[in-house]
């Protein structure tokens, strides 16, 4: 992402079924390069005030109850948000001129899941995005009657308001298999758009890995597709093997792509890739991948499970922000999927004397009266 963005049964189960019984012991901070240690937890002694942008600080949560969040600072001066409901039944929309703005933020209902058939089950992470004039929603769906037979979808609206005209359904995004998919994100790169995404691989033992393809429409892919990141690592595969939730911001000569890791409680943690901005980003020996989460839970400021982020940029056009989504609390109770308190949070994103980002830790909450 630029400062300016423009920018029948199902064949696989769910992430309960594919590896079901396979949480590993312990949590985050037994896995080496993982834990809370002791500089940590310095640091997170002034982790409250790092989340303030150049109007001052930011109020976490920044929008209760919405998950995988994705925000659009568009050229009409605008935040656009989206994020999935708990409900996971519907598309949501909010619009502000400032960060802090889209906390009370009318919020409507653009698009609402299909009675039956497909869309139908599972409307999750949509992310919208401004390209060739017209808007575009990405989003995960599945046949009501198949609820984890997940695909990719998209909508389209040509008004230059996407608060108005029509959002039409072009349809399922199809990638080379049938299989659970999820997670679209997009972006342009030397002038070649791209789709970013989840998915599981036939054959392989693994729940989702991320993968890469130039788009020939805003709803289709040129091909192929590459295979970038695959669960492997310890802190990887904690409950589930998961690589997923990819979002791109290109800084420092560099392209950078985060992803979301293992089981969505507080297990759920954030890696990253990195290739040189001048390199194929369609050959996977041009992308390298972090040996240890950039982003964590953390006990001291008390945030669980961030993760499923997206970049924007603060009112100054300079400041690069943070957006993910974490819960208040360690333990749940039953499927970490049907506990709603994932908030929308952001905080400001750092860089380090080399270059590379500096993510540092997930702020504590905050209140209107501490701004």
């Amino acid at each position: 992402m630029s400062r300016n963005d423009d920018v029948g049964p199902s064949e696989v189960p769910s992430r309960r079924l594919l590896l079901k019984g396979a949480l590993a012991a312990g949590a985050l901070t037994a896995v080496p390069g993982v834990g809370v240690g002791v500089a940590a937890a310095e640091a997170a002694a002034g982790a409250a005030a790092d989340g303030a942008g150049p109007g001052g600080r930011y109020v976490n949560p920044l929008v209760r109850n919405r998950a995988d969040p994705h925000i659009n600072r568009h050229t009409d001066g605008h935040y656009y948000f989206t994020a999935t409901a708990p409900e996971y039944d519907r598309i949501i929309l909010r619009r502000s001129r400032t960060l802090r703005g889209l906390t009370g933020a009318a919020e409507s209902v653009i698009w609402t899941k299909h009675a039956s058939g497909d869309m139908g089950a599972h409307i999750w992470a949509p992310e919208i995005h401004h390209i060739d004039g017209k808007w575009y929603i990405y989003f995960a769906a599945a046949p009501a009657n198949d609820i984890w037979a997940i695909r990719i979808w998209v909508l389209e609206n040509a008004s230059r308001d996407p608060f108005r005209g029509e959002w039409v359904e072009r349809g399922q995004l199809k990638t080379a298999w049938e299989t659970f998919s999820l997670d679209a994100t997009t972006f342009t790169h030397r002038g070649t758009r791209y789709l970013a995404w989840a998915q599981h691989e036939p054959g392989m033992d693994n729940n989702t890995a991320v993968w890469l393809s130039e788009m020939a429409t805003p709803w289709s892919l040129k091909g192929p597709q590459v295979r970038l990141t695959t669960p492997e690592l310890p802190w990887e595969v904690i409950g589930y093997k998961v690589n997923e939730g990819p979002s791109v911001i290109k800084r420092n000569g560099r392209v950078l792509m985060s992803y979301s890791a293992s089981a969505t409680d507080f297990n759920y943690c954030m890696g990253l890739l990195t290739a040189d901005a001048r390199s194929d980003l369609m050959d996977p020996a041009n992308w390298s991948k972090s040996p240890t989460p950039v982003f964590t839970s953390n006990d001291t400021t008390k945030q669980y499970g961030p993760g499923h982020n997206s970049f924007t940029v603060a009112e100054d056009g300079r400041t690069d922000v943070l957006v993910y989504h974490a819960r208040q609390y360690r333990d749940i109770v039953g499927d970490p999927l049907n506990d709603p308190n994932r908030h929308t949070r952001i905080q400001r994103l750092g860089w380090k004397p080399d270059g590379t980002p500096d993510f540092g830790i997930p702020v504590a909450d905050t209140s209107k009266e501490s701004v």
